[in-house]
């Protein structure tokens, strides 16, 4: 699983957020919670656009949060991803959502969220 950087200063409990970023996590808690998903997770493409997605658990199909908003915005024309974000009770960020962002952005942020939306770190490898 790639390394979420969870460094962060003695004196704040995660680093802050951009608005437009802190809107992801929000839309990535909001899949998630509709569904009651494991994960939820949300994109940001060249243009601004978003996409959000839960994950998909069916006996003939499973799909991460984080590939099908990725998914989402490659069907809708998007050639770059700005950021992500996931909200999920896991630890760290799953491989298979890691390889869909990177195939659209080799270094945007993906962040990292626990199910109260409390960031848990940031990936940019």
């Amino acid at each position: 699983m790639p390394e979420t950087d969870t460094t962060t200063s003695a004196a704040s409990a995660a680093p802050a957020l951009s608005a437009e970023d802190a809107k992801l996590v929000t839309l990535a808690r909001s899949a998630r919670a509709r569904v009651g998903a494991a994960e939820g997770a949300a994109v940001r493409d060249q243009d601004g656009r978003t996409y959000a997605a839960a994950t998909v658990a069916l006996p003939s199909l499973a799909v991460t949060a984080l590939q099908l908003a990725v998914a989402s915005a490659a069907s809708a024309g998007a050639t770059l991803i700005e950021a992500a974000a996931v909200v999920t009770e896991a630890e760290s960020l799953e491989e298979a959502g890691h390889a869909a962002v990177r195939d659209l952005a080799p270094a945007s942020p993906i962040h990292v969220a626990g199910p109260t939306g409390a960031l848990r770190g940031t990936v940019t490898a």
